[in-house]
């Protein structure tokens, strides 16, 4: 019958076959966490300035209806108050649907070079093991023959 004592002999035993550097791993879970930072941050400054286009679009938008809900006397007057509001909700919507895809541009943009950065830094990383296990391999041939 097993037992945990079994399990735990078992384990410990498979895991002393395949030994682990545990500063690598150590080190890859620091350049993971400031991966996920840097990119949290990106985005989150990505949605602030989206907020901001958002925040502002509205208030402006609500001052034009406040000022088309102004009572005219004139049918003329109220047909030209609603043409103004159109051809400004129209000019407004087009400059901040522009300044959205410029936010999006630029998320993407420096999303983009953060996983190229970070590709090119765990290729570093991955060289450097490569060479660390082939001289430390070369060391232990050299001692047996």
């Amino acid at each position: 019958m097993n037992t945990a004592h079994d399990f735990a002999q078992t384990m410990k035993g498979f895991a002393g076959a395949f030994p682990v550097d545990a500063k690598a791993a150590a080190d890859a879970f620091k350049a993971h966490a400031a991966f996920g930072e840097k990119m949290s941050a990106l985005m989150l400054q990505a949605a602030e300035r989206s907020a901001d286009i958002s925040g502002k679009w509205t208030k402006e938008t609500l001052a034009r209806i406040s000022d088309m809900a102004k009572l005219r006397e004139d049918p003329a007057e109220c047909a030209r108050a609603v043409a103004d509001f159109a051809t400004a909700s129209a000019e407004t919507a087009t400059e901040n649907l522009a300044a959205y895809a410029d936010v999006a541009k630029t998320a993407q943009l420096e999303g983009v070079e953060l996983v190229i950065s970070a590709g090119r830094d765990v290729q570093e990383s991955a060289a450097a093991t490569l060479r660390k296990a082939t001289d430390e391999a070369a060391k232990t041939a050299a001692k047996r023959g």
